[in-house]
């Protein structure tokens, strides 16, 4: 089996996109889904930020598989600008609707907060109101126009899967030493 990097170009048009419960269904691509929201901070907020990122890294030590829910590869948070704007950007395995339906239950249901509460504009009822907490996050969603994959296509859940036989693989080889 030949892995071949792949790139796609993603059109600015989103017109002829299908349409799915919150707007436009973006295609998978070769890095999978994902999107990058840029927003500006709340003044003095972005400490609150840096602290919920200390909150959710030790969340996860508690709980490795918190995050589970939402199929992630990765995520990156920046803040910027002498801390005036922040910079979420996520790759996932599922399309942008299930994907945030996927975050705001996560959430509520664990009662983790979202760092996007110290964001301008973010709405307050967002545990109650998907659509609003969508509505934010696609008017400040900056969309991709080119995306890579190394290893295209390929799923979260394939790569954890490949790497357990991979370390299956290695212990019988050393095993037959």
């Amino acid at each position: 089996m030949e892995i071949k990097p792949q790139a796609v170009v993603i059109p600015k048009e989103t017109d002829h996109l299908e349409q799915g419960k919150y707007g436009p269904v973006f295609p998978r691509t070769p890095a999978c889904y994902g999107f990058t929201v840029i927003a500006t901070v709340k003044p003095g907020r972005a400490e609150a930020i840096r602290n919920y990122g200390r909150t959710l890294a030790k969340a996860l030590e508690g709980d490795p598989y918190l995050l589970a829910p939402l199929k992630l590869h990765y995520l990156r948070w920046v803040l910027f600008d002498d801390d005036t704007r922040f910079m979420y950007q996520g790759i996932f395995d599922t399309d942008f609707d299930k994907y945030t339906e996927d975050a705001i239950a996560l959430f509520t249901k664990s009662g983790v907060s979202t760092a996007f509460e110290n964001l301008e504009g973010f709405p307050e009822d967002w545990r109650t109101n998907p659509e609003a907490f969508i509505r934010f996050v696609r008017e400040h969603q900056c969309p991709s126009f080119i995306e890579y994959g190394e290893y295209p296509y390929v799923t979260s859940d394939e790569i954890k899967k490949a790497l357990r036989i991979k370390s299956a693989l290695s212990e019988m080889l050393d095993q037959l030493q």
